[in-house]
C-alpha cells in the first residue's frame, strides 16, 4: 500500500509519494509556487483520489485547485472556488480548511472571513452556508493574529445533518439541521486573554483546533489559545487536560485513526516567541484520552525554535499509523509508528502550513 502527503506552504505545495511502507519519499513541486497555500485535502473516496489545494494569489485571489493525477496535472473549479453571492458584501481572502463531508460528493470549505461554504459535487462548486454566515453573533466574532477563519470542519461520520465548526476568534459552533441553525458549543474553554470574571463567555474563544475520532464522534478534542480541552459529549461541555505537558499552549492536535483515546499535541510556547519550550521539537501522545502524557520526541531536533500551525499535524490510517508534523522552517517529519520515532523526509520548503496524508490502495 502507497501513501501520499500533501504539503502547503506559503509559496506553493508539494506532493510526496512513498510506495516501500514510508521508508523513502518522492516529492513533486512546487505547484501554484507564488501563492499562499493554506489548506489541502485528500480526497479518497471514489474510484481514484483527488487532491485539492486551496491557493490564494495576492493578484488573483483564491482558487481550488484539483488534480486526479496526485499532482502531475491541476484544474481549478469552473466558479474560481467559493465565492459571497451578490447579495453580500464580502469576498473571500483565503481558503482555510477543505474537508469531505460524509458522502461520496460532499465537500466543505472554511474560508476568512468566517464563513463555511459546502460544495455537494467533490469541489466543482461551493455555495454559501447562510445559516452560520447570518448568525446573529457572527458579527461579534474578533480575529486572532491569523485573522478570522473557520480552520476546524467536522461533519459527523454518519448523520449528514450534523457539523461542528471552529473559528478564531469566535470558538466553537454546530449544526444538527444541515446547516440552517447552529449553536455555541464553548462551555468550559476558557478566554483566558479576558478580563477575570467574564473567561467563560458563550462565545469567543480563540480555539486553535479541534479533531475526533469516527468511532467514537460524541468525543472531541480541543486545543485553544492556552489549553488543551476533551469534550465527551459533542461539543455540550468541556474538560482541560492539559496538566503534564510543558506548555498548554498549541495550535495542531490530532488523534490517531484507529485508537479513538490516543491523540498528539505540539506544545509551543504561549508568549511571543511560539517555538516549543527550551527550544526542542517535542511530540507530546497521550493514550488515555488525556489523563496522561508522554514525551514523544526521538529523531525530532533538539535545536528548533519554529512553530508548528494548527494545520501543521496530521495521520494516515496505516497500521501502524503514521504522523507527521510540517514547521515553519520548512521541514517536515514524519513517524511510521504512531509517534515511537521520528526523522525528516524533506526540508527546506517554504514555510508549512499545513499537511494531510493518507493511505492508497
Amino acid at each position: 500500500m502507497s501513501t501520499v502527503l500533501m504539503a502547503g506552504t506559503r509559496k506553493g505545495v508539494w506532493v510526496g509519494t512513498s510506495d516501500d511502507a514510508r521508508e523513502s519519499w518522492a516529492w513533486k513541486g512546487p505547484f501554484f509556487d507564488v501563492d499562499q497555500v493554506y489548506s489541502v485535502m485528500v480526497d479518497t473516496r471514489g474510484g481514484k483520489p483527488r487532491l485539492f489545494a486551496g491557493a490564494a494569489s495576492m493578484w488573483l485571489g483564491p482558487q481550488v485547485h484539483r488534480s486526479d493525477d496526485l499532482g502531475e496535472t491541476w484544474e481549478a473549479t469552473p466558479n474560481g472556488g467559493p465565492t459571497f453571492p451578490d447579495d453580500v458584501d464580502a469576498s473571500v481572502e483565503r481558503i482555510w480548511q477543505l474537508q469531505p463531508g460524509p458522502d461520496e460528493t460532499t465537500v466543505y470549505a472554511g474560508t476568512e472571513p468566517g464563513a463555511i461554504f459546502r460544495s455537494r459535487d467533490r469541489g466543482e462548486h461551493f455555495e454559501l452556508v447562510r445559516g452560520l454566515w447570518d448568525h446573529p453573533q457572527r458579527t461579534e466574532w474578533g480575529a486572532g493574529f491569523g485573522g478570522q477563519a473557520f480552520h476546524t470542519i467536522l461533519p459527523h461520520p454518519t448523520d449528514p445533518d450534523s457539523v461542528t465548526a471552529a473559528i478564531s476568534t469566535g470558538g466553537v459552533y454546530q449544526t444538527r439541521d444541515g446547516g440552517e441553525s447552529w449553536s455555541a458549543r464553548n462551555q468550559g474553554i476558557r478566554a483566558e486573554f479576558l478580563p477575570e470574571g467574564q473567561q467563560y463567555p458563550e462565545f469567543g474563544q480563540c480555539v486553535h483546533k479541534v479533531t475526533r475520532h469516527p468511532s467514537r464522534p460524541e468525543r472531541l478534542y480541543l486545543q485553544n489559545h492556552g489549553g488543551v480541552y476533551r469534550s465527551d459529549d459533542e461539543g455540550g461541555s468541556w474538560d482541560y487536560i492539559g496538566d503534564g505537558l510543558p506548555s498548554d499552549f498549541g495550535f495542531s492536535v490530532v488523534v490517531h485513526p484507529h485508537e479513538p483515546d490516543t491523540l498528539f499535541v505540539f506544545p509551543i510556547g504561549g508568549g511571543a516567541n511560539r517555538y516549543p519550550p527550551e527550544g526542542k521539537a517535542r511530540v507530546y501522545r497521550s493514550r488515555d484520552a488525556g489523563a496522561t502524557w508522554e514525551e514523544s520526541g526521538t529523531g525530532l531536533p533538539h535545536h528548533f525554535f519554529v512553530g508548528v500551525m494548527r494545520d501543521g499535524m496530521c495521520t494516515d490510517t496505516h497500521d501502524p499509523a503514521g504522523v507527521y508534523v510540517g514547521a515553519r522552517n520548512g521541514s517536515v517529519y514524519a513517524s511510521a509508528d504512531a509517534g515511537e520515532t521520528w526523522r525528516e523526509i524533506v526540508r527546506d520548503l517554504p514555510d508549512v502550513m499545513v499537511v494531510r496524508a493518507a493511505a492508497l490502495a
